[in-house]
């Protein structure tokens, strides 16, 4: 096994004028790989630092929500509208490997932090800009509705039920991650060219491009795709929650009829695998009703624990329904928490979940910066 290296963005400067989430998310990425991000607040600081739950401490500007993106960095509190403020974000500039933003079209080019002015001042700069609809739009972008927009809130539902959200802000997420592979692309082509670049992401773009077999399925075949709650239009069963009689909710991920027959097996329901209806996933998709139903019964009967130990050794893709707290302090998610800090007593969590035989994982980060 070769020693590891230092962190593979160790010397990198990032400049984050970004706020909310989608651009602090990959300021944090970029802090735990080793750069180092400096975050531009404004007076008031990033709006996020307000955003708390009601069972959240008062009296620090460090919110939880804050916490999900801002690990790892420092903070300054320029004001832009000011010459004072905006001449050193120019100065930073100068020395920046990389700008995030997130301005509104316009905005960037009215306060003079535009890709063009600051490009004029470091070629090399490589300037991330999020938007909500593109550079043609003014329109501000916010994740609930981007979810309604995309067709994801429709999806999100069971039959006959209103469309709901994601509990987390998924299409900014789904943009920082875009982002992320824009600027890596952005940084690979300077290596070859000596220049930077403008990378330029919006919500909408990301939300589409997520779409994935959804939207494969209506290009394809013209029939908009239905709410299914969580099932799974095309694999069955796959996505649907069923009770056992001990009170554990399950989750099955059948995706070959291989392990359709060894969870048959399981339940000590053999002959279901050799039924036509249910034979192979074809058949399943198109009896869905009738073998859910089945299935809710069956489960019902048996115990969970040891019904999802018995299908864990024999291969079939199920799993418990946890809540976040359950998830966070089940011994899988123990790597991916950040320790606790003396300025923040919290754990934090990482937003890199990959690893590489090339630069070891970073430790520690400190902790979200306090508003100056």
């Amino acid at each position: 096994m070769p020693e590891l290296s230092t962190l593979p963005f160790q010397g990198l400067f990032v400049l984050e004028l970004a706020s909310v989430l989608a651009g602090p998310q990959v300021g944090q990425f970029f802090a735990e790989l080793g750069a180092e991000v400096l975050k531009v607040e404004p007076p008031a600081g990033d709006v996020t630092r307000s955003w708390r739950t009601p069972t959240e401490p008062q009296g620090t500007t460090v919110s939880a929500y804050f916490s999900c993106a801002n690990w790892g960095k420092q903070s300054v509190v320029l004001d832009l509208t000011t010459t004072e403020g905006l001449a050193e974000v120019h100065r930073l500039a100068t020395r920046a490997d990389i700008v995030l933003v997130s301005y509104k079209p316009g905005d960037a080019e009215r306060l003079a932090v535009d890709y063009t002015t600051l490009a004029s001042l470091n070629p090399r700069l490589i300037y991330g800009h999020l938007t909500g609809y593109g550079a043609a739009s003014a329109r501000a972008g916010y994740d609930a509705v981007l979810q309604a927009e995309a067709g994801f809130m429709h999806l999100n539902s069971l039959p006959g039920q209103e469309p709901l959200k994601m509990p987390v802000a998924l299409i900014d997420l789904l943009a920082a991650h875009q982002l992320k592979e824009g600027l890596l692309t952005a940084l690979y082509q300077r290596e070859k060219t000596g220049t930077g670049s403008l990378v330029q992401v919006s919500l909408l773009n990301s939300a589409l491009a997520s779409l994935a077999n959804q939207a494969a399925t209506y290009l394809v075949t013209g029939n908009d795709p239905q709410p299914l709650g969580s099932g799974h239009p095309s694999i069955v069963p796959y996505g649907t929650v069923y009770e056992a009689a001990d009170g554990v909710r399950l989750l099955l991920a059948v995706g070959a009829d291989r392990q359709f027959q060894h969870l048959c097996t399981v339940l000590g329901r053999p002959e279901w695998a050799l039924d036509a209806r249910f034979a192979t996933n074809n058949a399943r998709v198109a009896h869905r009703t009738e073998l859910e139903q089945l299935l809710r019964e069956r489960i019902a009967a048996v115990s969970g624990t040891p019904l999802l130990q018995e299908l864990e050794q024999r291969l079939v893709p199920a799993g418990a329904v946890r809540t976040v707290g359950e998830a966070l302090s089940h011994e899988s998610a123990q790597d991916m928490l950040l320790p606790p800090t003396t300025e923040f007593a919290h754990p934090g969590l990482r937003t890199v979940a990959f690893q590489s035989s090339s630069w070891p994982v970073a430790e520690r980060l400190s902790a979200p910066p306090a508003l100056p």
